[in-house]
């Protein structure tokens, strides 16, 4: 099938699993998507997936809200950046902790969500799930997976225009934008 057919299968599935359970957001296995605003040349719409038994869910929509690539990039400790992260979105690096350990560093920063990237450069299509680690800790902002492709375009165009983070809008009702409209980024297969 066209990558347009595939796109507009996953959407329509997408509408009816939200629909059937109004109030309680996005469940595994379903998609999430954000658009990026700027810079412009990574305008594309981006799909994520939500961590699977930890993190909050999207009870906000947020039309121009900053992507902020977090400093280190693993995000296990002290961030260098922190306070740009404060009411922001971080973008942050698989490895070198757990996924929860990631998202509770974010939420102790002041951020309102965040976006764990791959560190597999070269992963456009193979979500990881994301899963509660040994400890009883909890997390109560969105974590969501990214490949891992989608996550070093954004950092490489944020570096190659010198920008601190990305403005994004998030999430993205795909389901009321006509396939042939969607702006998906050309390095990965929908």
């Amino acid at each position: 099938a066209e990558p347009g057919a595939a796109m507009l299968r996953r959407s329509l599935w997408l509408c009816l699993c939200l629909c059937s359970c109004p109030g309680r957001g996005l469940r595994i296995h379903e998609y999430l998507y954000f658009q990026v605003l700027s810079p412009g040349d990574i305008r594309y719409i981006f799909t994520a997936t939500p961590a699977k038994d930890f993190g909050g869910v999207f009870n906000t929509r947020y039309d121009q809200i900053h992507l902020v690539p977090a400093d280190p990039p693993e995000a296990c400790g002290e961030l260098n950046n922190g306070v740009f992260i404060q009411d922001q979105i971080a973008l942050v690096e698989r490895g070198g902790c757990s996924f929860l350990s990631k998202t509770r560093v974010i939420q102790e920063h002041g951020g309102r969500a965040v976006i764990i990237a791959d560190n597999a450069y070269d992963n456009d299509s193979f979500y990881i799930e994301m899963i509660q680690d040994s400890t009883r800790r909890t997390a109560d902002i969105p974590a969501l997976f990214l490949l891992g492709r989608d996550g070093y375009m954004i950092r490489r165009s944020l570096e190659q225009h010198g920008l601190p983070w990305a403005i994004i809008s998030i999430p993205v009702n795909v389901t009321s934008i006509p396939t042939y409209e969607m702006m998906q980024p050309p390095w990965t297969f929908w």
